[in-house]
């Protein structure tokens, strides 16, 4: 494993690289990247950084009268990429961490730094560290058109709609007319030829662990029709993980590009089916006596063999939930997703095996440590992972500091108990909007203090505000075919 500048350096020699491509996450989440040639990188780069980014040109980022920013990349994240490898280009992808210019300090809203930071709350709170498994599920299709009208003034359109193709939708049109359509929410393991994208699938778990070291567990096909995929990764540490998931949706992107397909992170693409989410596993854990114990397993407890610090940090959860979802859940699709009846977490309550909880604890093995754990299920894959994790360790340690009680379990299916039912057990939903996330998230931003600096939050409202009233002023197709005869 390379860990150091020199290690690097020989590793780009050795193997001929000819580029090294420097990477970041930006504030709402996309990878960012320049490329410079192998020659120039040089020992002192790591030291003192690359100074190579306009921070003025990524959004949430930099004002134009402070723009100069560094990138210093990280070692530890060096990776041929795959598509450039027997090619003359091969190219190196390095993770950086972003600094002010002019010997400035680390960037405050830089989400790797944020993430970071989330590991030092973690020890602070006398904890060692803490894992992290999400379950990302996304949509692969054979293509997706848009169907923008632009009139002449700027940013005007006078008409919009799109139109997905997959060859496993009930709707496909093939060209040989012959196809293994999967039905609306029938696509739960269903065995080829019905699932067309195995190969697609194993395709990409291969370079994820050939390339990037990224151990999966298993990929197959999900619930919805049309192409909706999940490969899982095997559990990491919080910054680490976060970094997987960067090169994850790089992976994705890339391998569906290369085989003549587009794959997408869109959380409700397709009416009428599941939507894609992302269930995040958690655990805390500690040295004790010399040895590495998950702070959350307890034999003795009858309900779940969780600890009472399991429950303080589901309380945690449940206190923030509806903050949270302005981050886990942040974009104005996300709420396309969050409504009753498509298997989505809507309902703020905890359980052990029950998938109707927005928090669930896994029961599949009893009397084992290392597996025991918490999973938040309400997240999707729009958002900023490093951010994601970082708010969770927040809102989780908020809880285990008040001691936060996450009241009894509900071990009723959730979707079918009435309204009544559902404020007598003190169940609360998750907002409806992301206009409804940001609000609480503007009215409960104190647990997030200890991780995220002020201008972090600030910004982030600042631009998810702005992305909701960009959806909210223009007209959409269905509204067209609800209100035009009016």
């Amino acid at each position: 494993m390379i860990t150091t500048p020199e290690q690097l350096l020989e590793f780009v020699k050795e193997k001929n690289v000819k580029w090294i491509d420097l990477q970041f996450m930006d504030i709402p989440g996309y990878i960012q990247h320049i490329t410079i040639p192998s020659y120039t990188l040089k020992e002192e780069d790591f030291t003192d950084g690359i100074g190579k980014l306009d921070g003025s040109s990524i959004k949430g980022f930099k004002s134009i009268f402070e723009s100069d920013m560094r990138m210093f990349p990280d070692p530890s994240t060096c990776a041929i990429l795959p598509w450039t490898d027997n090619t003359p280009h091969r190219t190196v992808r390095l993770i950086c961490d972003l600094y002010d210019a002019f010997g400035g300090p680390r960037f405050t809203r830089d989400p790797r730094y944020i993430a970071q930071r989330a590991e030092e709350a973690v020890k602070k709170a006398g904890f060692d560290l803490s894992y992290w498994g999400p379950e990302l599920e996304f949509f692969v299709f054979d293509s997706v058109k848009l169907l923008p009208s632009y009139s002449s003034a700027r940013d005007a359109w006078s008409g919009t709609g799109y139109q997905i193709e997959s060859k496993e939708a009930p709707w496909s049109q093939t060209s040989s007319g012959i196809n293994h359509p999967i039905r609306f929410k029938e696509g739960y393991y269903p065995a080829p030829p019905q699932d067309t994208l195995q190969e697609y699938r194993s395709e990409v778990t291969g370079m994820l662990y050939d390339y990037f070291g990224i151990v999966c567990d298993a990929h197959h096909h999900e619930v919805a029709t049309a192409g909706q995929c999940e490969i899982d990764m095997k559990y990491d540490t919080l910054t680490k993980m976060a970094d997987n998931v960067l090169t994850y949706k790089n992976v994705v992107k890339n391998v569906a590009y290369n085989m003549k397909m587009i794959a997408t992170f869109m959380p409700k693409p397709i009416f009428g089916d599941n939507a894609s989410g992302m269930h995040i596993h958690q655990s805390l854990w500690k040295d004790m006596n010399g040895k590495s114990r998950n702070t959350f397993y307890d034999p003795d407890d009858e309900y779940a063999e969780i600890s009472q610090t399991c429950r303080y940090y589901i309380g945690g959860l449940m206190e923030h939930s509806r903050a949270l979802c302005a981050i886990t859940s942040p974009t104005t699709n996300s709420y396309k997703r969050l409504v009753p009846g498509y298997e989505a977490p809507v309902y703020i309550a905890w359980s052990k095996r029950n998938r109707s909880a927005s928090i669930r604890v896994p029961v599949y093995e009893k009397g084992k440590e290392a597996p025991k754990r918490i999973e938040f299920r309400s997240p999707d894959t729009s958002c900023n992972t490093y951010y994601a994790f970082a708010a969770l360790t927040a809102a989780g340690l908020d809880g285990i500091k008040k001691k936060m009680d996450p009241g009894n379990p509900c071990d009723e299916n959730i979707y079918h108990l009435t309204a009544e039912r559902r404020k007598e057990l003190g169940i609360l939903e998750c907002p409806g909007s992301l206009k409804e996330a940001l609000g609480e998230l503007e009215s409960d931003r104190k647990f997030l203090e200890p991780v995220f600096p002020k201008d972090a939050i600030d910004t982030w409202i600042e631009l998810k505000s702005e992305e909701y009233k960009q959806n909210s002023i223009r007209p959409t197709p269905y509204e067209f075919y609800q209100y035009f005869d009016i």
